[in-house]
């Protein structure tokens, strides 16, 4: 059964960005996120009571609790540039970049704390990295889309906004690691995203856009909330795949979500990839996979 769950963490994960990218047609992307936020909180409290590490709340030093808010921040960062990403482009050219913050990570881990780079560690950055590179092409109607929309400058954004979700995501880890290594996973994600959710919600009323949360479509706040619920069941899973599986099979199962989220991207927006994109594609798993099981 295990191996279900981790299939699934991977498919929830997967389908978190195509459910986003429908909650947001009209909806701004910060209010998106301040309302999914919300649903993300109740999940990782959830995950907090599984585990029952509630009751550690009261130890944590002041330190952590600096870190821990500074990992909140750079989370919430992420998480905001990631949905206007996918409010201006393409989920299957958003979402391989947000997915190289792991060679950056990597990096970072390198050159802040000293971790060691393994021959088969820089081989799989290289294939990831380079596989990131072929999968972003300059679409052939993107300045006759951005004359007819009068808009030019958030049509071509989204790789701004894409590239800093993986740079913070990178920061939220080596935060992490760095100043919340007595703090159980979950409780630390639980407490993370509360920093998250102040935040989404200060950027809401600090962009004046307050008053256009009574305004999201039902419809689209659906979608948001279901992306919502979509990461936090992809929580649960993975959780329940580590508690009873194998971490060597369950982290490269659960990381080869990109897959499923270039899968529905085609099914649900019509985006295809070229020869090139799905040449990159494959340089990007191939690169996962080596990361995991070689050391």
């Amino acid at each position: 059964m295990w191996v279900a769950f981790a299939c699934g963490s991977a498919f929830f994960a997967g389908i978190t960005a195509i459910l986003a990218k429908c909650g947001i047609r009209e909806t701004d992307s910060t209010v998106a996120t301040a309302i999914r936020t919300i649903v993300v909180l109740a999940f990782a409290w959830v995950m907090v009571a599984v585990v029952g590490s509630a009751g550690q709340i009261g130890s944590i030093a002041p330190m952590t609790w600096a870190f821990l808010g500074l990992s909140g921040l750079a989370t919430g960062a992420s998480w905001l540039c990631y949905f206007k990403a996918l409010q201006f482009g393409d989920v299957n050219k958003v979402v391989p970049i947000d997915k190289s913050s792991t060679v950056l990570t990597m990096l970072l881990a390198f050159l802040l704390l000293g971790e060691p780079l393994s021959w088969a560690s820089v081989v799989a950055m290289a294939l990831i990295f380079a596989g990131t590179l072929m999968m972003v092409e300059r679409k052939p109607t993107a300045a006759a889309d951005a004359t007819s929309t009068g808009a030019p400058a958030a049509g071509a954004s989204w790789l701004v906004f894409a590239v800093l979700s993986a740079v913070f995501a990178s920061l939220t880890a080596i935060l992490g690691k760095v100043g919340i290594e007595g703090v159980e996973s979950n409780l630390g994600t639980a407490v993370r995203t509360i920093v998250v959710l102040v935040m989404s919600w200060v950027m809401v009323d600090v962009t004046g856009k307050a008053g256009t949360v009574r305004a999201v479509p039902r419809r689209e706040l659906l979608f948001i909330c279901l992306s919502g619920l979509a990461t936090g069941a992809s929580w649960l899973c993975y959780y329940k795949a580590l508690q009873d599986g194998l971490a060597s099979v369950v982290v490269p199962i659960d990381k080869l979500s990109i897959l499923v989220t270039i899968g529905f991207s085609r099914l649900v927006f019509g985006e295809k990839l070229t020869a090139r994109s799905g040449a990159g594609l494959a340089l990007i798993v191939a690169g996962t996979l080596l990361m995991v099981f070689v050391r």
